[in-house]
């Protein structure tokens, strides 16, 4: 069991910072996991450096097989699509560094042979390959917006299939409540998991309303390529009504429980990045304002929107929740 002991670089909830330096907190984390992974004197690392103190010179980059996939317009995003270069060379994968720039580092991903183990109440525990489960679902293109709870944003193709897919083929019990997904922790590739005040592996969980819901996607591919390893090859989570953090990536696990778990940046940070995590500008971040956004690509900031402009196909799942903190 993970037992929360906060970091003396987190700060509380009430030290709240201005919009301008949301920054800040990534500065603070990244100096963090610097000195724990080497000591560094002279300011944080960037995530190329940190590899290379921690395996070598960066891999080569991987190779995106085209993908195919029938269009979906249902959900047009309102916006222009976020410039393919932008949307995968500004990443958040803290378990290859702290800042945006994974790109290099993540190209060591092993993603070859992969697995995703199915288990907790379900009617037979088991594991499927990755190959395996693209043959039982039909693939599809849906444009999202993408909100991070650090205010930039962006709008993404993405190719996958609806997680309901997933959780039918996986037969939950009638009693599982919730649905737990848990991401790779490769210790060969990943330095950031020698960061001992992270509870990883890195973990979320969502509702089973919320699992089935129509927007709830499992992305393996984006711009008709398969998914590249910094915005989480081969098969990641996608649920654009609620902030990024909520999409795991790089997926090996998914469980069915009858109770709420407690997720990575929770047990870390509860105070500020809660279960829910539902976009609402209405609703501060402890240390900054979520009324605006950045685009990725051209810098615009623009309004956000309740439910990050999905409200038609979620609202309805938290109508009844008086008392749950539905919003960071």
């Amino acid at each position: 069991m993970f037992i929360h002991r906060r970091p003396g670089w987190l700060l509380p909830a009430s030290a709240v910072t201005p919009e301008a330096l949301v920054t800040g907190r990534r500065k603070l984390l990244g100096g963090a996991l610097g000195a724990a992974i080497g000591g560094i004197a002279g300011g944080v690392p960037s995530a190329q450096a940190q590899w290379r103190l921690f395996s070598g010179p960066p891999a080569k980059m991987a190779t995106l097989a085209p993908l195919a996939a029938k269009s979906n317009g249902k959900y047009a995003p309102g916006r222009a699509t976020t410039p393919e270069k932008a949307a995968t060379t500004y990443n958040n994968y803290y378990e290859f560094g702290t800042d945006k720039d994974v790109l290099a580092p993540a190209q060591a991903l092993p993603t070859e042979k992969w697995t995703i183990k199915l288990d907790g109440m379900v009617k037979t525990p088991r594991t499927i390959g990755y190959d395996d489960l693209l043959k039982q679902v039909s693939l599809e293109e849906r444009i999202y917006r993408h909100r991070c709870v650090e205010t930039w944003a962006m709008t993404v193709p993405w190719i996958g299939f609806p997680l309901a897919d997933l959780v039918k083929l996986a037969e939950p019990l009638g009693s599982a409540k919730y649905v737990v997904f848990t991401t790779v922790a490769d210790e060969k590739t990943m330095p950031g998991l020698h960061a001992s005040f992270y509870p990883w592996p890195y973990t979320e969980g969502v509702t089973m309303e919320e699992a089935m819901n129509e927007l709830a996607f499992l992305s393996v591919g984006m711009y008709g390529k398969t998914l590249p390893p910094q915005n989480g090859a081969p098969i990641r989570l996608t649920l654009p009504w609620k902030y990024g953090f909520k999409s795991a990536k790089s997926i090996v696990k998914i469980s069915f429980t009858d109770k709420r778990p407690t997720t990575f940046w929770q047990a870390l940070q509860d105070e500020e990045y809660g279960f829910w995590a539902n976009v609402n500008p209405g609703v501060p971040h402890p240390r900054w304002s979520q009324a605006r956004e950045r685009l990725l690509g051209n810098d615009e900031m623009v309004a956000t929107q309740i439910w990050n402009g999905y409200g038609e196909q979620v609202a309805a799942m938290y109508a009844n929740m008086k008392g749950e903190r539905l919003f960071v």
